[in-house]
């Protein structure tokens, strides 16, 4: 029987993916079989695993950085939203319409038994499993229904690590108040705490970790530093300037329901966000990405006057790319008899010939396939509902799988521009040179890793478990 370490978080975005991936990557380095694991996942940024089930993004990074096969029971549960107050439940990696349509708290009864098998089978097969929480485990209003923090922990006596953001500042009122809202037996779980993306010297924290022992007899294992080395984002999209507006950039729309934003960081700093149509000034290519919600998110794209702004950007002969979600919206028609995504019938912008119809079934596989038009073999996944099939003059490069006409290409691959050769065919179309800050997902594990071991008590975290 293998061992465990969690990662909690003070608040959301307290960097627990991020400090997960590396632990990942410092154990495997050590020799040790490693798996990543979250109960449950909120996150519309999601993959697709060898055997073509779905699971989240940041496990399927973890995975990469223990070096394993992704798996979906280190990700058992994903929430998909779709609304404000509605998410698609992914079980096991596949959609689950029964227990989409049960509140929120009825479904813990019939998703707490899975994370169980899922949680000991991987303990069971592995010496290290590093669990991931989510959120805080100081909600005590979510406390009856946790199937992801104090819960898990206690399930398998796993020693907790708890970070905050001390960029955030308010880092040892966080550490304490947590601490506080744990029950007996949860605390003693805690083995330390970590201050987490820290900017300056660290020694002139003295005596704030001195003190939060005294309070709570928990010691600071780790003053991790702000590193600004990117992993895929699984929450949110992070806004950056591009380095050379003069030279232009390629402008990707902020839609309300993105999906698997993840996949742009190949564009570095080229990528602009936007969502407006003044912010497409001076762009040499624009991408509709994929979106949980296809007719939703097209609607905002004409209040927001970005579809129209898209159309004339396409008429002046600007390389445009949909991904998924975008392809659909680039088409003529979308259909949707079964009530999957919207409306019965919406139009899309007209840049495509092309026809959609949603179906309840989901397509979700790992795609391999040559472009016809570049001579190109691709890798990617498929994460979509229904199919989109031509409807008048138009190319279809590959079948069902990514169609051209003129300057606006359309796909259903997610991953395009994370292959190499095409991202740099694509940009070549736009008129720009590949991005300065290219490198390799690996790379980066191994130096997040490296930085983050060098800046943690180790031993005194090694001997936790």
């Amino acid at each position: 029987m293998g061992k465990a370490i969690m990662i909690q978080g003070c608040t959301s975005n307290a960097g627990k993916s991020y400090l997960c991936a590396a632990l990942c990557r410092i154990l495997s380095n050590e020799g040790l079989k490693v798996a990543p694991f979250k109960a449950q996942n909120m996150s519309n940024n999601a993959g697709v695993t060898p055997d073509g089930l779905e699971m989240g993004r940041a496990q399927l990074v973890q995975a990469r950085a223990a070096r394993v096969t992704p798996d979906v029971r280190m990700n058992p549960v994903l929430l998909k939203p779709e609304a404000d107050t509605r998410s698609q439940v992914v079980l096991l990696g596949k959609a689950n319409p029964e227990l989409t349509a049960l509140g929120w708290r009825e479904r813990k009864p019939h998703l707490w038994p899975h994370v169980q098998s899922a949680l000991h089978s991987l303990m069971a097969e592995y010496d290290v499993v590093v669990i991931e929480g989510a959120g805080s485990p100081a909600e005590v209003n979510l406390r009856s229904a946790d199937i992801v923090n104090m819960r898990v922990a206690l399930e398998v006596g796993a020693r907790v690590l708890l970070a905050c953001d001390i960029d955030r500042g308010g880092a040892f009122a966080h550490l304490l108040g947590t601490w506080h809202c744990l029950s007996a037996d949860e605390r003693q779980l805690l083995g330390g705490f970590l201050l987490n993306r820290f900017r300056g010297d660290a020694r002139l924290l003295s005596p704030a970790p001195e003190w939060l022992e005294q309070q709570t007899g928990i010691p600071t294992l780790g003053v991790i530093p702000m590193l600004d080395i990117p992993l895929p984002e699984e929450d949110g999209v992070v806004s950056r300037e591009p380095s050379g507006l003069s030279e232009g950039f390629v402008a990707v729309a902020r839609l309300p329901r993105i999906s698997n934003l993840d996949e742009f960081a190949p564009l570095g700093e080229l990528l602009r966000w936007v969502t407006s149509p003044t912010e497409l000034e001076g762009a040499r290519a624009v991408i509709l990405p994929g979106s949980k919600s296809t007719a939703a998110d097209l609607a905002w794209l004409r209040s927001s006057g970005l579809a129209a702004e898209v159309v004339r950007q396409a008429q002046r002969g600007v390389p445009v790319l949909g991904i998924c979600g975008g392809l659909q919206m680039l088409g003529e028609r979308l259909n949707d008899p079964h009530g999957v995504d919207g409306p019965p019938e919406s139009s899309g912008l007209g840049l495509l010939h092309l026809d959609t119809e949603f179906a309840p079934a989901k397509t979700t596989r790992l795609t391999t396939f040559t472009d016809s038009e570049t001579g190109l073999k691709l890798e990617g996944y498929e994460i979509h509902h229904g199919h989109t099939r031509v409807g008048g003059a138009v190319d279809e490069l590959a079948p069902e799988l990514l169609w051209r006409s003129g300057n606006v290409r359309g796909t259903y691959l997610h991953g395009l521009l994370e292959n190499p050769a095409y991202l740099e065919r694509f940009l070549g179309w736009a008129g720009l040179p590949l991005p300065e800050s290219l490198d390799t997902l690996d790379a980066r594990l191994d130096a997040i890793a490296e930085r983050v071991k060098a800046s943690l008590d180790w031993e005194r975290v090694r001997a936790l478990w």
